[in-house]
């Protein structure tokens, strides 16, 4: 870990990070998994400069897909969106891409939830616009 000056500007950098990888804001929790994520995982690693948030991101949605661990590709998939890394109709041609290197079943998959992430969000979205409407 890198750690410049003190375990707590290291924590705050880990968190700030997480609040813009994910576009929400993180509080600090205790023990050694957290400081882990926090203080190595996006202290040092995300906050490289040699790949943006958006390519690490785009192997990130790769990766997990390639794995099947689609629940947490949808993680990266809302925050993309949220972040406007990514549209919706990039995150569909990126799940046509994966079908023919990780697998139909899990490309397939995951543009599924692509449409379930983007229908939400409209949802939400919409329902934030009435409340102020009224």
């Amino acid at each position: 870990m890198t750690d410049h000056g003190c375990a707590e500007t290291t924590r705050a950098r880990g968190l700030a990070k997480m609040a813009e990888v994910y576009g929400t804001e993180f509080q600090d929790y205790p023990g050694s998994h957290f400081a882990v994520t926090a203080d190595h995982l996006f202290a040092d690693i995300w906050s490289r400069t040699e790949l943006s948030v958006r390519d690490r991101r785009l192997l990130l949605l790769g990766a997990l897909t390639a794995q099947g661990a689609i629940d947490t590709a949808g993680i990266q998939i809302g925050a993309a969106l949220r972040n406007d890394e990514l549209t919706e109709e990039q995150l569909h041609e990126i799940a046509v891409f994966l079908c023919h290197y990780v697998g139909w079943p899990n490309g397939t998959k995951l543009d599924l939830l692509v449409g379930t992430i983007v229908a939400q969000q409209k949802k939400a979205a919409r329902a934030e616009h009435d409340d102020r409407a009224e």
